[in-house]
């Protein structure tokens, strides 16, 4: 993994677990008659798929290690760019059947990162030659 690639999983992951955290506490019909719901879940998808976006330019091998990954970028991509089209039912979807299962792959790459990290801080305060 290289060094930059923990800030994009740590940002993802934050995101998800916002994302799903606004659904919390409240039904799918509540969600699609809320504009205020959709928009804080919508923000937190685009920052998620951001962040993937971010991680498949600067370690492809790692993003590669994310199921989905691409359709989690595409859908960054409608959110940002084809609004219009947004399917809320869609978007519960995401919340309340992928996102429950993406959050324990980014924990376990962060997890990767954590037990690495050790060697890294070696590395890094070993005299230069």
């Amino acid at each position: 993994m290289l060094r930059e690639s923990p800030a994009f999983l740590w940002d993802a992951r934050e995101a998800a677990m916002k994302a799903g955290s606004v659904a919390q506490g409240h039904g799918q019909a509540e969600y699609l008659g809320d504009w205020v719901l959709q928009a804080a879940v919508e923000r937190q998808l685009e920052i998620l798929g951001e962040a993937l976006k971010n991680l498949r330019s600067a370690d492809a091998e790692t993003a590669a290690r994310i199921p989905n990954v691409h359709a989690i970028i595409a859908t960054r991509n409608i959110l940002v760019h084809a609004y219009a089209r947004v399917d809320q039912r869609r978007v519960w979807e995401i919340l309340t059947d992928d996102l429950p299962e993406l959050i324990p792959v980014l924990e376990g790459l962060l997890a990767e990162v954590d037990e690495a990290e050790p060697s890294l801080q070696d590395r890094d305060a070993s005299p230069s030659a």
